[in-house]
């Protein structure tokens, strides 16, 4: 018999947000890890809010937002916002009942501030490597270090003298601006928009954009990223990074990069820190910092294999985690998101080796 159209007003459901979400659904494990990591932080954020006052918005539910934010590659908090009024999914995960009102998009940028001075990223960062440790993920002996341009969200256009002075617009939303025949560079120019911005390019052949560098560097065993950072896109800054990054790791590891960090200099860092520069040779016009006592060893050219999948963290990090173009402006700020985005990318391999064993 042909069922009835009709559709009554249902004052009430009897059926609760948790029976709802399937008990096979891919983010109920990583509910679970968020949690825990959240649990862990929470001394940190009672620092960071005042005693009195009128209660705030949950830190951990605007971090659990943001995760869905990037884990669905939402473009902006207002569609995040949007999607919480009436996806039972994201408000089980944020951790709404059905009733509950959703806040204004603002919430994020007057809270980001406030997570950005307590170093939240970083810390959720770490405690889900410290998760990945405890389930025996990660290599204590093997890691590989790379970095990439992200374009920041700054035009061309805004890329002016320093000491010249900025014209009126003829159209405030779109300004003719001729810069053909000028010779730009970061010594005499800078963002209007991003002065942290700098102009690079990724190689030659390619063209030159406004942008910033994010570094990673990742385990050899899973591919997982145990640590990150954000500079400023100049021409050292990424053997530099590595430098810094390295001093975490244990004396005797192996360290893989491209020919891009084939220098004495940086050689000679990773050395004086004994750990074994597996580094890709740069034989093009000039002579290899690396030479036959590390490439006669067979973990070399393992190493070597081994190092190209820093490039699916890269791709997972631009393709869905919202980092082709950072939304955010200046060094801290995108710092801070790409480190919780590489967090998130973390959450989800995890989920994946564990439901894979």
């Amino acid at each position: 018999m042909r069922g009835d159209d009709r559709q009554p007003e249902v004052l009430f459901s009897y059926i609760r947000l948790e029976e709802r979400v399937p008990v096979d659904h891919p983010l109920r494990p990583i509910r679970e890890m968020v949690d825990t990591v959240l649990r862990e932080l929470s001394p940190e954020f009672a620092r960071l809010y005042p005693k009195v006052g009128r209660p705030s918005i949950p830190p951990e539910k605007l971090l659990r937002a943001l995760l869905l934010q990037i884990l669905y590659s939402i473009r902006s908090e207002r569609q995040l916002i949007e999607q919480l009024e009436y996806n039972l999914l994201f408000r089980w995960f944020v951790g709404l009942n059905m009733d509950d009102a959703i806040w204004d998009a603002t919430v994020f940028t007057k809270n980001r501030d406030r997570l950005l001075a307590g170093d939240i990223a970083r810390a959720f960062f770490e405690r889900v490597v410290a998760q990945a440790q405890r389930r025996h993920l990660l290599s204590a002996e093997h890691f590989t270090v790379d970095g990439t341009l992200i374009e920041a969200w700054a035009g061309l256009k805004s890329f002016r003298r320093k000491d010249a002075p900025v014209p009126p617009p003829d159209d405030p939303g779109n300004p003719t601006v001729d810069f053909h025949g000028e010779r730009r560079s970061n010594a005499t120019h800078a963002s209007t928009t991003d002065p942290e911005a700098r102009l690079a390019r990724k190689s030659r052949g390619h063209e030159a954009q406004l942008a910033y560098q994010g570094h990673v560097l990742m385990e050899n065993r899973h591919g997982l990223a145990v640590d990150t950072c954000v500079t400023q896109a100049m021409g050292t800054t990424e053997r530099e990074a590595a430098v810094a990054m390295a001093r975490n790791l244990p004396a005797g590891a192996t360290l893989g990069a491209d020919k891009g960090y084939d220098t004495a200099g940086f050689v000679a860092a990773l050395r004086e820190q004994q750990i074994t520069p597996h580094v890709a040779q740069n034989t093009t016009n000039r002579r290899s910092a690396i030479d036959e006592r590390t490439t006669r060893h067979p973990g070399y050219e393992v190493s070597q294999q081994k190092r190209k999948r820093v490039e699916e963290i890269f791709g997972w990090a631009k393709t869905i985690g919202l980092f082709r173009q950072t939304r955010h402006r200046g060094v801290r700020r995108v710092g801070w998101m790409f480190t919780f985005a590489l967090a998130v990318y973390n959450l989800v391999r995890i989920r994946t080796l564990t439901c894979a064993a």
